[in-house]
């Protein structure tokens, strides 16, 4: 490890917070708020101190992937050689890194993944509200907030729908519902499709982040325009710029 460069396992993340600001102030466009305000709260942050001086930090998720990493212009050691350390698992105190996962929208963290990387693949795209484009729904549909005794029901919903782990969803859909950021949509009593609007309450607060689940014998019916408008009105109503992102595979999603 380089002189006077100390690496150390951050346990309040408020420490950092003056970082995280400057790290997204410097992204070309908003970031995905799963990843940045989902994913990385729950994963280990380390601090980079230089004579004890918070200089930098990066995220790391309980699989050894790197979220995020950010050196501020001040530190003295040269940002490729902190970078490399830590991806080939010289640092003692961060372990072996497997991966790691990126932006576009980060163009200095890009350019040293790709500089240290010998390969990489897209995972998903990031779209960003366009007010010149207007896109007509199949049908207008008023989706409905969800209430505190319904959590269940969209638990088991996003379970069968997308398989994601019950325990995760549990508490990711109880924040969702006590900020009022989650609606449901139900045909004869049962739910088709769920939309999320997701605020932010620091950093990028001037977008509103975009999500929905449609039930697999649903799909291909129109219902994700209509939902899809439905939470673009909502932010708009709070003079928000919706974004929302969709995985790379996910053709249908991409079709205009």
């Amino acid at each position: 490890m380089p002189a006077m460069l100390n690496i150390q396992k951050i346990s309040n993340l408020k420490e950092i917070n003056g970082l995280k600001q400057q790290y997204f102030a410097q992204s070309t466009a908003p970031l995905d708020g799963m990843w940045h305000f989902g994913f990385a709260p729950m994963s280990a942050h380390f601090g980079f101190y230089e004579n004890e001086k918070l200089v930098g930090y990066c995220c790391i998720n309980s699989e050894g992937y790197l979220l995020q990493f950010y050196l501020a212009p001040t530190a003295n050691i040269e940002i490729k050689e902190l970078f490399t350390l830590i991806i080939q698992g010289n640092s003692s105190a961060i372990g072996e890194i497997k991966g790691a996962f990126v932006s576009t929208a980060e163009p200095q963290y890009l350019s040293l993944c790709l500089d240290t990387s010998p390969s990489f693949k897209v995972n998903a795209l990031m779209y960003e509200q366009n007010k010149s484009i207007v896109f007509t729904p199949h049908e207008r549909i008023e989706m409905t907030l969800a209430q505190q005794e319904q959590l269940d029901e969209f638990v088991e919903f996003a379970i069968a729908a997308i398989g994601a782990p019950k325990e995760w969803l549990t508490s990711y859909y109880g924040n969702l519902i006590k900020r009022k950021e989650l609606w449901g949509y139900w045909q004869n009593d049962k739910m088709v499709a769920t939309g999320e609007c997701r605020l932010f309450d620091e950093f990028q607060c001037g977008y509103a982040d975009l999500g929905m689940i449609v039930a697999q014998s649903e799909r291909g019916k129109g219902f994700a325009t209509s939902i899809l408008s439905f939470l673009s009105e909502h932010a708009e109503s709070k003079g928000l710029k919706a974004i929302c992102s969709t995985e790379s595979g996910n053709i249908a999603a991409q079709k205009p």
